[in-house]
């Protein structure tokens, strides 16, 4: 008796393709560049809504390094939304040109 079902069915994906899922900013987050940094987890990061914010990476989003030109997802404070924020997302590569063919990444 088999305790597993196996399902056997050819992969339909041509060689070469992956699939894999990239998370879009949800509500009031943005995609953001970042331009430099400052030490003690913070840096200034440029936003897709044309506003330079200092952020930094809370202690809830753990072992994220970060660089100056990396993308990541910027959720804004509640107070003073338009100059500071938090880092909740960092892209990889293969995400970051995902996301530039798709056009999300224009105004970067």
């Amino acid at each position: 008796m088999e305790l597993y079902h196996r399902n056997n069915k050819k992969n339909k994906k041509q060689e070469g393709e992956q699939e894999f899922r990239v998370r879009l900013p949800r509500g009031n987050q943005v995609f953001g560049r970042i331009e430099a940094m400052h030490g003690g987890k913070r840096m200034t990061v440029k936003c897709s809504d044309d506003k330079l914010r200092m952020c930094r990476i809370p202690g809830r989003v753990k072992r994220v390094y970060v660089r100056p030109e990396d993308y990541v997802i910027v959720e804004p404070w509640p107070l003073e939304g338009d100059k500071k924020g938090d880092i909740i997302w960092k892209y990889r590569k293969n995400e970051v040109e995902w996301l530039k063919r798709k056009g999300y990444l224009q105004n970067l």
